[in-house]
C-alpha cells in the first residue's frame, strides 16, 4: 500500500497520478460553489453511470461472442481491504497511542509544563490567525494537495540544493534560539560545555 502511494506521489505512473491528482483538485474546487452532500452525490452518480455503460458493453461483447466474459473491473473487485483482527487491533492501537500523546502534548504546553515550548506554540498560534485571514481550510487543503504531488518530486530533482538551504536556514533558527535561551537566562553566557568549566584567569 505504501509502495503504491509512493507511485502516485513521485508519477510513476503518469496516467494514474494524474487522474488521481485531478480528481482531487477539481472535487475540492468545486466544494467553493457546491455543499459537500452535492459533489459527492454528483460524483458518485457519475462514476456508476460510466461503470454501467462499460459492465453493459462488456456484456453485449460477449452475448455477441466478441469478447472473453471477462469483468472489466475485476481488479478493484478483488482486491482485499479487509482488515485482519491482528491488522485492525495494531491500528486501533496506534490510533489511541497517538491521540493520548497529543492530548499529553497539548496539556503539558498550555499549562505551561516547559516555558520554550509555550512560547514557540505562543508564536505559532499568533501566525495562524494570519494565516487563518487570508486562508479558509478547504484552500490550504487545496495547497497541501497540490504541494503533496509536486514537493516530493522537486525534492528528489533537487535534493542538493534544497538541502544546502535547509541547512543554511537551520543554522539561523538555532541562533535564534540560542539567543532566545540566553536572554530568558538573564542574559549570561551560555555554559562552557568542558567539564569543570572554564576558570576565571587571575591577573
Amino acid at each position: 500500500m505504501t509502495n503504491k502511494v509512493l507511485d502516485l506521489i513521485y508519477w510513476r505512473d503518469m496516467e494514474r497520478t494524474g487522474v488521481v491528482f485531478t480528481g482531487l483538485v477539481v472535487g475540492l474546487l468545486s466544494l467553493f460553489q457546491l455543499s459537500i452532500v452535492t459533489v459527492v452525490s454528483t460524483l458518485s452518480l457519475a462514476v456508476v453511470c460510466c461503470t454501467v455503460i462499460v459492465r453493459v458493453y462488456y456484456h453485449v461483447l460477449h452475448a455477441l461472442q466478441w469478447g472473453d466474459g471477462v469483468h472489466p473491473f475485476k481488479w478493484y473487485l478483488d482486491y482485499d481491504i479487509s482488515l485482519s483482527g491482528e491488522k485492525a487491533e495494531h491500528h486501533m492501537q496506534r490510533i489511541i497511542v497517538l491521540t493520548v500523546s497529543a492530548i499529553a502534548e497539548m496539556k503539558r504546553i498550555l499549562f505551561v509544563g516547559n516555558l520554550i515550548d509555550s512560547l514557540k506554540y505562543l508564536v505559532l498560534a499568533y501566525l495562524l490567525t494570519f494565516v487563518g485571514a487570508i486562508f479558509n481550510g478547504l484552500t490550504l487543503l487545496i495547497i497541501g494537495v497540490i504541494s503533496l504531488f509536486s514537493l516530493p518530486l522537486f525534492y528528489k530533482q533537487r535534493q542538493v540544493q534544497v538541502d544546502s538551504i535547509l541547512t543554511s536556514i537551520k543554522a539561523h533558527v538555532d541562533n535564534i534560539k540560542d539567543i532566545f535561551h540566553r536572554l530568558l537566562q538573564g542574559g549570561c553566557p551560555a555554559p562552557d560545555p568542558t567539564p569543570g568549566g572554564a576558570k576565571p584567569k587571575i591577573k
